[in-house]
């Protein structure tokens, strides 16, 4: 499918800031907005303008329904209700999720696609929102993988840079200055998948599956512990979604151990990665590792669906198209 490039961002225009999936805590939603400087117009979804008086709160929004569960950070109806404004909102130019955490696969049935067609605007966000990319892509939308606002904060100041950057630059990305490792060789080209892997897993079968076909996919985890990834990886293989994938460019895998291993020995260091790079080549599926994307200190934005260009040989990484037009 090619994917609308939606118009760029003008500086000081408006950036819509959600939150369609877990609660954000309010002294990171503050900070990670003061990152952005003056580049754009902020306007918060409703959920996460408090109205609680006196001190700072620690959630942000108002006061919880007592039966919202605590991974939630309001019902799926608000969630969507407050996603279809911004997107049918003729004054907010690109939208931006507050964090992830879990909850959009619950709203997904709930947006209009026909909405986010008609007026096309970028929505950046990673891990939970590896969903919603992949939901507007199906909608014909490019969308931008990348940091939200709860983790500007500890990104640094060239990280913000640059999915500003990648906002309002209408500038192809080029080859990126990554150092980057091969675990296969020859040069793969493709459209850039940029996915959580657990949700890459957890879409397989839905009306809004990643388009692994022909891509090159970049995937991050955080928290998952190897035999989890093992899961994860072979359930891709057997459903046949990695079948025709031209290679896989692995992220951060931040805090991916057994603390408690069925041997009772601690894993080595480097369990996660020995596990990812086996079920990659029992998939016969190339890899390269060393992209600067994930739950870490490092999170680059990149176009979700860009036709890019992995030369495994030279361990090198092309991005042919922008984000934005």
């Amino acid at each position: 499918m090619t994917a609308i490039i939606p118009p760029r961002i003008e500086r000081g225009q408006t950036l819509g800031v959600i939150a369609p999936a877990g609660p954000v805590r309010f002294i990171r939603l503050v900070r990670g907005l003061e990152q952005l400087g003056d580049a754009f117009r902020i306007q918060l979804a409703p959920s996460l303008v408090t109205d609680t008086p006196g001190s700072a709160p620690v959630i942000a929004g108002p006061p919880r329904a007592a039966d919202l569960p605590s991974y939630l950070s309001a019902s799926d109806e608000v969630r969507a209700a407050e996603l279809m404004a911004m997107i049918e909102d003729p004054d907010v130019r690109a939208i931006i999720l507050a964090r992830g955490g879990y909850g959009i696969m619950r709203i997904l049935a709930k947006l209009d696609p026909a909405a986010l067609k008609k007026d096309p605007k970028p929505i950046v966000g990673f891990s939970d929102a590896t969903a919603l990319l992949a939901w507007a892509h199906h909608a014909g939308v490019r969308g931008i993988h990348g940091p939200v606002v709860a983790q500007l904060a500890d990104l640094g100041t060239g990280h913000v840079a640059h999915l500003v950057r990648v906002l309002t630059d209408p500038t192809p990305l080029g080859v990126r200055p990554w150092s980057l490792a091969s675990d296969g060789n020859g040069v793969h080209a493709g459209a850039l998948i940029t996915a959580n892997l657990t949700l890459a897993s957890m879409l397989v079968g839905t009306p809004w599956s990643l388009p692994l076909d022909g891509a090159i996919a970049i995937l991050e985890e955080v928290g998952e512990r190897p035999y989890e990834i093992d899961r994860y990886l072979t359930q891709l293989t057997l459903t046949g979604a990695l079948a025709n994938t031209r290679a896989v460019l692995l992220g951060d895998f931040v805090r991916c151990d057994d603390l408690n291993p069925p041997l009772g020995q601690p894993d080595p260091a480097d369990a996660a990665l020995a596990t990812i790079l086996e079920r990659l080549r029992a998939a016969g599926t190339p890899a390269g590792r060393g992209a600067p994307i994930g739950h870490g200190a490092r999170n680059e934005a990149v176009p979700f669906g860009a036709q890019s260009v992995l030369d495994l040989d030279r361990g090198t990484f092309e991005i042919l198209e922008s984000a934005v037009a």
